[in-house]
């Protein structure tokens, strides 16, 4: 697969995660690659939070994608910390490359290290080939999840 590096996103990778992030039906719809602005602030609040981790995969000096892994502790399952996957996506150029699995490998281990005892993620109703893959990795789709927009 080539050297990749997982790190923490920074300000300059704000470009290539939006452009990630709009590249499909659904993101094209609520993403603004446009103004930059409110990204940035974002990324700079989520990294003052020592619970989020918004990170890339870069490979030659290129983001090839991107996710966000939050560590949650909760009171239920005896005071268990979970973590949730957000926002993966793997750049056009990239998917079936095996980056997804090596991408939700290192969020679970992630997991694992910040003392997790459990790792979520949601997936929209439309995504079913997103359903096959976590379910392939060891994922059981054992929720109905509901928004509520503001």
């Amino acid at each position: 697969m080539g050297d990749l590096e997982i790190r923490p996103a920074m300000a300059d990778d704000i470009p290539a995660i939006v452009a990630m992030l709009a590249d499909d039906p659904l993101g094209s719809r609520r993403e603004s690659p446009d103004d930059l602005t409110p990204y940035l602030t974002a990324l700079e609040r989520l990294s003052k939070d020592p619970n989020q981790h918004v990170v890339v995969a870069v490979r030659e000096g290129r983001v090839v994608g991107t996710l966000q892994l939050t560590i949650v502790p909760g009171l239920s399952r005896k005071g268990a910390t979970r973590s949730l996957i957000e926002a993966v996506r793997v750049h056009a150029d990239e998917r079936g490359s095996g980056l997804g699995t090596r991408f939700i490998e290192w969020a679970v281990d992630r997991s694992r290290s910040e003392g997790c005892q459990l790792v979520q993620l949601t997936s929209d109703a439309t995504r079913t080939d997103a359903h096959r893959f976590y379910e392939r990795l060891g994922f059981t789709a054992s929720h109905v999840g509901f928004k509520l927009q503001l």
